[in-house]
């Protein structure tokens, strides 16, 4: 069972540590805000309401510069070093808001750390304004020598800015917890350049380049070997040791010398000399990998040259990025982990992968998103079976849990509303908590061709009755919404309230056939048996990933199950 929370990252952290003490995950990436001081923003249709905003700040990127003193004080028990390091950040003509971003992400890294394996891997993104600071966190959390990488990715082809070069590229912090970890080196395609440059030579077998031979240093066991000795220029014999077994076994060679694993080679016109007497190694193109990735990568372009993949979500991350990542260092069946999921890029990528996998987001509209992206690309049949193998926590699975959110929580009733608009029904939550102007959220949808309408939502948690009803009408009237849709629980519905709103008349279109009810009365569980807005359009808000995962999750119960 795979697994969604929509929490903040740091509770299940915390959590996870507490029940799996030495660790249960195998690679971490997360890709955290980048502390830039601008909002990170879903884009949706815009609607021309005057008091309502066209996009929904769901992920803002500014963290409090006053909750980070508690972090701080909390740092002081877990690290004292990393305590120390923050606290004299803090004491000196550091920005305010840099020092409780790096706290927040400081305590977040530590329980990172805990919750892996100690064959494990982090990939941390961020960008150059911060990459110098939490690589020095990382450091003290994971230990200098666990410094594997600092990866630089080219997010952009160009950026052009008049008064200093431009910042086009991203980096990511690649850390693991010990010296045993897992990683399998990435190839890559040659240039053409380099194949033109270097594989210039041909035979029988094929397109070859040559290669030294030999190594820097001396070492005095080595020997001539028709008439070269690799001594008088200060080097070793260094022999493809692969070929070397190809050939002969990995038994055989391990008995055999240097001068004799170079006759085998040359017995099977693997070497040629040159006409000064130089040996060479030929390496067939046809048996080469490709070649090793390095720690500077272009060759990925950046999510706006990948149609398919675009869903609106302006930090996306384009999933070839995190399929090299994932397949460098995790195995299928490994456990993958994202605590800034987002729009679910790794999710993705580790479902096509083969790979088991765990999602954190502290937005409901991103848990939505996620779900719609690992389901839409299939026929109903297909996205059930996926559907049904993904667990999601910290939503309501039932009519007890939806009045538990509505009444206990922490966020209390603007949770539950936006539980019911953004997850139940996936419209916008009104960012107007006060003073909303007599609605709670909207959903754009489709009247004609050319024209996209509205329908406002309410939702109701507490004592209600006709009046609610009325004014709700009212204002549908005043911002000429096609549709309201009133969602309560079905213990507050009365009859009166019924008819007051089928008398508010319906709603019809020349373009599509029906009649609808210009105000709907939708019960909590209604929407948790699976019934929804009458409509004859499909809903527009996010976009769809179309990009089929081509695998079904077949996996055992992960080990907090």
């Amino acid at each position: 069972m795979n697994k969604l929370y929509f929490s903040d990252c740091l509770k299940v952290l915390i959590e996870f540590s507490r029940s799996y003490p030495d660790g249960f995950i195998d690679l971490v990436y997360i890709d955290p805000p980048f502390n830039s001081k601008r909002d990170y923003n879903i884009l949706f249709e815009s609607i021309d309401m005057k008091d309502t905003k066209a996009q929904r700040e769901a992920f803002s990127d500014t963290w409090s510069n006053v909750s980070y003193i508690d972090t701080l004080g909390e740092i002081q028990y877990l690290d004292l070093d990393l305590y120390n390091y923050l606290n004299n950040l803090d004491s000196i003509r550091v920005p305010k808001g840099t020092v409780s971003y790096l706290t927040t992400m400081a305590i977040r890294i530590h329980y990172i750390r805990k919750v892996l394996k100690d064959t494990g891997s982090f990939y941390l993104h961020c960008d150059s304004a911060m990459s110098h600071s939490l690589k020095f966190i990382c450091d003290l959390i994971f230990g200098e020598k666990n410094f594997k990488n600092e990866i630089v990715w080219k997010r952009t082809s160009a950026h052009n800015d008049p008064k200093r070069f431009g910042r086009n590229a991203d980096r990511i912090l690649f850390y693991t917890k010990s010296d045993d970890y897992t990683f399998t080196p990435v190839y890559l395609e040659y240039d053409e350049s380099y194949l033109k440059n270097f594989y210039k030579y041909k035979d029988e077998k094929g397109i070859y380049r040559l290669s030294d031979m030999t190594g820097a240093g001396i070492n005095n066991n080595d020997e001539r070997w028709k008439g070269f000795h690799p001594a008088k220029n200060k080097r070793h014999w260094s022999v493809p040791r692969e070929t070397v077994i190809g050939i002969a076994g990995e038994k055989k060679a391990r008995e055999l010398t240097t001068i004799e694993k170079l006759d085998l080679l040359y017995e099977n016109k693997l070497i040629e000399i040159s006409s000064k007497g130089t040996p060479s190694f030929k390496r067939y193109l046809d048996t080469m990998k490709g070649a090793p990735a390095q720690e500077i990568w272009i060759d990925i372009p950046p999510i706006s040259s990948q149609a398919r993949e675009r869903l609106g979500y302006p930090t996306q991350k384009p999933e070839e990025l995190l399929e090299r990542i994932l397949q460098a260092s995790s195995n299928k069946g490994d456990l993958v982990a994202d605590f800034f999921c987002g729009c679910g890029t790794t999710i993705a990528a580790a479902q096509r992968l083969k790979r088991n996998w765990i999602g954190v987001d502290i937005s409901h509209l991103a848990i939505r998103l996620i779900l719609d992206r690992l389901t839409d690309p299939y026929p109903a049949q297909r996205a059930k079976i996926i559907r049904d193998n993904i667990q999601v926590t910290g939503f309501p699975g039932d009519i007890d849990g939806a009045k538990m959110l509505a009444r206990e929580t922490d966020n209390g009733r603007f949770a539950f509303q936006d539980w019911i608009i953004e997850v139940m029904i996936g419209g916008i939550s009104n960012p107007k908590k006060s003073g909303d102007g007599g609605f709670d959220g909207y959903l754009p949808f489709i009247v004609t061709d050319k024209k996209k309408g509205n329908i406002l939502i309410e939702v109701k948690s507490g004592n209600i009755g006709i009046k609610n009803i009325r004014e709700f009408i009212h204002v549908i009237e005043k911002r000429k919404a096609e549709l309201g849709v009133f969602v309560c629980f079905e213990e507050q519905v009365t009859a009166e309230m019924q008819r007051e709103a089928k008398q508010a008349g319906h709603f019809e279109s020349e373009s599509y056939p029906g009649r609808y009810n210009k105000i709907q009365i939708l019960t909590v569980e209604d929407l948790l048996d699976g019934r929804g807005i009458a409509l004859p359009y499909r809903k527009e808000a996010f976009k769809t990933a179309t990009k089929n995962l081509d695998y079904i999750p077949d996996v055992p119960e992960l080990p907090f199950e």
